[in-house]
């Protein structure tokens, strides 16, 4: 397989042709993809970032594809990594179950189930979990802990497989990896194959309204291939024979949305939520491009605001560290050209990331320990949606003078 991405020419719901990007963030590394220090001379895989949205359906999604090996194969996001998920994916698991209660033991599969945290709440609801994840490292701690696991694509074989051990899935779910698959429709036809009659397709994803309103841009990342509305996501399941039937609102990633689907004409009666959004969409002008142009804009004067806080901040020979290195850290400050002369370091409190680079910069990533050892002025909370949990596990540093900086929806000082 070629590791050179390519330009998508047509929409990835309809096919339709794709104009040219609103915004365009740069030639960027892939953001989950952390060099180690031994690597650090080593050239990295970059490619455009950039969106576009579809004129027919309304997908905002990137321009170009990067080869799904080259991000995927090994993976060093942890899904148990923080409180906020574990609770989170607990919730997520009672949920599905109290919408199955009348089925005894049903099945659960998971799409991209990482470290299988959702597939071990399934388990312990009353569920038979069993998760798909294509990442070497996940799939294989998750099966060590007892989390049945396929280290595979969700292709054509895989639900064959799962089909003649478990039989058909009563739910499937992809959570925030819905929005991570280039080839979308050929994952939703082998949905609705592994799919009972009577059974529901939940998938959660950062909301595209939200990304709009919130100025949240630093989710746009080369996994992320899709920014997902109602109004998108009804027209690819209409393609497919399936419809939406009801939706609820997540706080995770800043603002989120659980999406429940099924067969058309399936057991579940559609919700007047669903048409709350879709009305939603069209009066907040989700479906004009002028909308999106205005963000551009917006994101630009963003990299201004925060580039001339970090000056202003160095020019008093102030120290800055970081908080936080998922995926839209990257995106910041590869966007933004932070380096090491105005980031001293970046804390994590994944052991996988520990001790390795923000790709493209060269950020050295540190332990918490670290922070507390080596204290600077200023922390950058880049994982800014555990903002109140991070604030929280180092406010001891507060009483030494360090303040706090959350860079979105615009840079301030807390």
């Amino acid at each position: 397989m070629t590791n050179d991405p390519h330009r998508r020419k047509t929409c990835r719901y309809c096919e339709t042709a794709l104009g040219e990007p609103f915004l365009d963030l740069g030639s960027q590394p892939l953001a989950n993809n952390l060099p180690r220090k031994e690597d650090i001379v080593k050239t990295e895989f970059h490619c455009p970032l950039a969106v576009v949205k579809c004129p027919k359906c309304h997908l905002v999604q990137l321009t170009h594809s990067v080869p799904a090996h080259l991000m995927f194969d090994e993976y060093l996001y942890v899904s148990s990594t923080t409180q906020t998920f574990r609770t989170h994916f607990a919730e997520y698991a009672g949920d599905v179950r109290e919408r199955l209660l009348k089925k005894d033991r049903p099945l659960a599969v998971d799409i991209g189930s990482n470290d299988g945290l959702l597939v071990s709440c399934y388990d312990k609801a009353g569920m038979r979990g069993v998760g798909v994840e294509p990442a070497k490292n996940l799939a294989a701690d998750a099966n060590k802990r007892g989390v049945i696991t396929f280290n595979r694509y969700f292709d054509e074989a895989t639900v064959r497989e799962i089909t003649a051990k478990y039989g058909k899935a009563d739910a499937i779910s992809a959570n925030n990896v819905f929005a991570h698959i280039d080839d979308i429709q050929s994952v939703v036809r082998n949905v609705r194959e592994l799919l009972s009659d009577d059974g529901f397709f939940v998938i959660e994803f950062a909301y595209l309204v939200t990304m709009l309103e919130k100025m949240f841009f630093d989710m746009i990342y080369h996994e992320h291939v899709c920014y997902i509305g109602i109004t998108a996501l009804g027209f690819l399941m209409e393609r497919f024979e399936m419809e939406i039937f009801d939706i609820t609102e997540q706080g995770t990633h800043g603002g989120s949305l659980r999406v429940f689907m099924q067969k058309k004409g399936g057991p579940y009666p559609r919700a007047a939520i669903v048409d709350r959004f879709l009305r939603e969409e069209k009066e907040k002008g989700c479906l004009d491009v002028r909308t999106y142009q205005d963000f551009a804009s917006r994101v630009m004067g963003f990299k201004e605001k925060l580039n001339g806080m970090v000056a202003a901040l160095k020019q008093q020979e102030k120290t800055i560290s970081g908080y936080g290195a998922p995926a839209k850290a990257s995106t910041i400050i590869n966007f933004c050209e932070l380096t090491p002369r105005e980031i001293d370091y970046i804390v994590d409190d994944n052991p996988l990331k520990q001790g390795r680079l923000i790709p493209g910069r060269k950020i050295p990533i540190v332990t918490s320990a670290y922070l507390g050892e080596h204290p600077t002025d200023y922390v950058l909370i880049f994982a800014w949606n555990f903002a109140k949990e991070i604030i929280l596990k180092i406010e001891p540093l507060r009483a030494r003078g360090v303040k706090f900086i959350i860079p979105l929806p615009e840079p301030k000082t807390v």
